[in-house]
């Protein structure tokens, strides 16, 4: 039995923090239940790079933390759609949202409306600036999230103009945020039997993904220095260009520097770091940095990393995206599985948790749902009759009106 199986879970959320913070949860067995605008429905169904799948709703953006959903369509602007809202409610364990600032007080959903009729209900609210202070109506992404942070003047080559983070790190890292928020409450509903009210803020989870730099940054009221791919003061921590390739390399230790010279045949060096103050070793970074430069082009990046990892230094050669989830590795692993429910000549593979469990761990037993999937199958689990569902989809309710 997986963790979640038994709980349900409305996913009102679009983009990517908030449909990562449900995924995280459906593929522990939660059964996740994404509530779509007919109108308007996760715009990430039209971005991809699969120009047929976009035009169809099904966008590899949207698929990539969609698996394992089921889907259905309802116009929440409607009485009838607020009146099957309620249904929902009356099942669910979990309302997750990222609305806009607002949206779901006009709506009827605050809150303070919902915990009165279901007070057993974990709702969590997911907003870029939280639902306090001065920027709690300002919208967000990722790229503005990370400028607003710190986190780009905290990214870059050294004295460099600030640097995006390519990847949206803060949107991912805000959804594990609200993840972990929605377990941890559901925990301590089993005690206390009351539902929670849980506000995720965008900005609050980018601090969090920096923990250390914003801690120093809180004591010396100083922010931190860019460096590039190098470090200020340890040059065994940083990358260096190979016969063939970059080597990245983490010898953070004085241990580890030392076993570094070790295998580049500099003995001396490497009984000197053993005996001076870890303090002092910023004095020396430049000159070794240029021995371990003049060094590691004898050998390729392949070459250095199994001598290197052999020795228990750690090292790798920068890869790609395509060469990491091509790698040995990381097919050992279950980070990325195909959907059990689909043949394996069919079925693709989706990142699907970055842990694994020895028994019923994370898994995904459906593909991502087509955009009103599962509307009719639904709707009749909490009670409307099947002449009503017609109905609905007649007055528009839930009609599939996409269109790219």
């Amino acid at each position: 039995m997986k963790p979640f199986e038994g709980i349900r879970i409305l996913d009102l959320t679009h983009v990517l923090a908030g449909p990562f913070s449900t995924y995280q949860l459906a593929v522990l067995g939660a059964d996740v239940i994404k509530i779509e605008s007919p109108q308007v429905p996760d715009m990430t169904r039209e971005e991809g790079v699969v120009a047929e799948d976009s035009a169809q709703a099904y966008g590899t953006y949207f698929q990539s933390q969609s698996a394992a959903k089921r889907s259905i369509q309802l116009d929440l602007k409607t009485a009838s759609g607020r009146s099957v809202m309620w249904r929902l409610i009356e099942s669910a364990d979990v309302l997750v949202h990222n609305y806009a600032a607002g949206a779901m007080d006009k709506l009827g959903f605050s809150y303070e409306v919902v915990a009165k009729k279901k007070p057993s209900l974990i709702y969590c609210s997911i907003s870029g600036y939280g639902a306090t202070g001065p920027k709690a109506m300002h919208p967000a992404y990722d790229n503005v999230i990370q400028a607003f942070s710190g986190l780009m003047c905290a990214n870059g080559e050294y004295k460099s103009a600030p640097v995006k983070v390519g990847p949206p790190l803060v949107d991912y890292g805000t959804g594990a945020q609200a993840a972990l928020a929605i377990s941890a409450a559901l925990f301590q509903r089993q005690a206390s039997k009351q539902g929670q009210f849980i506000d995720v803020s965008m900005l609050d989870s980018a601090l969090m993904l920096m923990t250390a730099p914003i801690n120093e940054a809180l004591i010396s009221k100083s922010s931190y220095e860019t460096h590039g791919n190098a470090h200020a003061s340890y040059a065994g921590y940083a990358a260096y260009d190979t016969k063939q390739d970059t080597l990245m390399i983490g010898a953070w230790t004085s241990k580890q520097l030392a076993k570094l010279f070790t295998v580049l045949n500099e003995h001396e060096r490497a009984q000197e770091v053993l005996a001076r103050p870890r303090a002092k070793r910023h004095e020396y970074r430049e000159k070794d940095a240029k021995l371990i430069a003049s060094k590691l082009k004898d050998k390729t990046a392949d070459e250095w990393e199994a001598v290197l990892n052999d020795a228990h230094v750690p090292a790798a050669r920068v890869r790609t995206m395509v060469e990491a989830v091509a790698s040995e590795q990381v097919n050992s692993r279950q980070v990325l599985q195909k959907v059990s429910s689909v043949s394996d000549a069919q079925s693709p593979r989706f990142p699907v948790a970055g842990f694994a469990y020895a028994h019923d761990g994370p898994s995904i037993d459906r593909l991502p749902p087509k955009l009103g999937e599962h509307t009719r199958e639904v709707l009749l689990e909490v009670g409307l009759a099947d002449s009503e569902i017609d109905q609905l989809y007649r007055d528009g309710v839930c009609a599939f009106t996409f269109s790219k």
